[in-house]
């Protein structure tokens, strides 16, 4: 099976531990992925905004840059989510199977267990696009509940939006910000040390909140932590 990484502009930019996570997972797993070195952005962005030539000329270029592979992971829900919701309503031919990385773990490669080992109470956050648009379900939290170490504690109102959406959270700052303390408030009834979720945008937004009210709860994503062992650990 040949299998690439689809980093994405954000994990590229501003996370690129996340990618490396991802991949040294999956080599762990056996798996032999490729980084193309051409892969651009999936136009999402574009897209939300109103750019559709643009965004087009950008997913034209992702299905080029990824034909050939049998599996394209993504560590981002909202990416994954363009390129299979939004592709078809572009006319783009020939689009790659995408997948999330749970997905990718859970139904591809039959494993929940993957030899993880993270020693910290963590709560998680299911974002909009993983929930709502993908539909990974339970796959994270079963990945997470394997991990040798961690306790998982459930986040009330988990399903709620954390007030992000790309550029919602630009535009309609006061509404993004009143709904980002209403996601850090229950964060903060878990007690969690840890707070995880398989899209680093928004952990991004989360997590600035985090640090300016110095709650001492760390954000991280899921790769990172399944990446984890007793050796890393050290």
């Amino acid at each position: 099976m040949r299998v690439a990484l689809f980093i994405t502009c954000v994990n590229d930019t501003l996370f690129p531990g996340t990618g490396k996570a991802a991949v040294g997972l999956l080599r762990r797993l056996g798996v032999d992925v490729e980084f193309p070195l051409a892969q651009t952005c999936c136009g999402q962005m574009h897209l939300n905004t109103g750019y559709r030539d643009e965004a087009v000329k950008l997913a034209n270029r992702f299905t080029e840059t990824f034909a050939g592979y049998d599996a394209v992971v993504a560590p981002s829900g909202s990416c994954a989510a363009m390129v299979r919701e939004q592709y078809p309503h572009l006319d783009i031919e020939d689009i790659p199977k995408v997948y999330d990385l749970s997905e990718f773990l859970v139904d591809v490669l039959k494993v929940t267990d993957v030899g993880a080992y993270f020693p910290h109470k963590v709560t998680y956050h299911p974002t909009c696009h993983s929930l709502r648009g993908l539909k990974v379900g339970d796959r994270p939290t079963d990945l997470l509940k394997m991990v040798r170490g961690l306790e998982l504690v459930p986040l009330p109102g988990a399903e709620e939006c954390c007030g992000f959406g790309g550029t919602f959270a630009v535009k309609n700052r006061d509404v993004s910000a009143a709904m980002c303390a209403d996601k850090i408030g229950n964060v903060m009834k878990t007690g969690a040390e840890v707070l995880c979720a398989a899209d680093n945008s928004c952990l991004l937004h989360i997590g600035g909140t985090l640090r300016r009210q110095k709650s001492g709860v760390r954000v991280l994503h899921l790769a990172e932590i399944l990446a984890s062992t007793e050796e890393s650990a050290e």
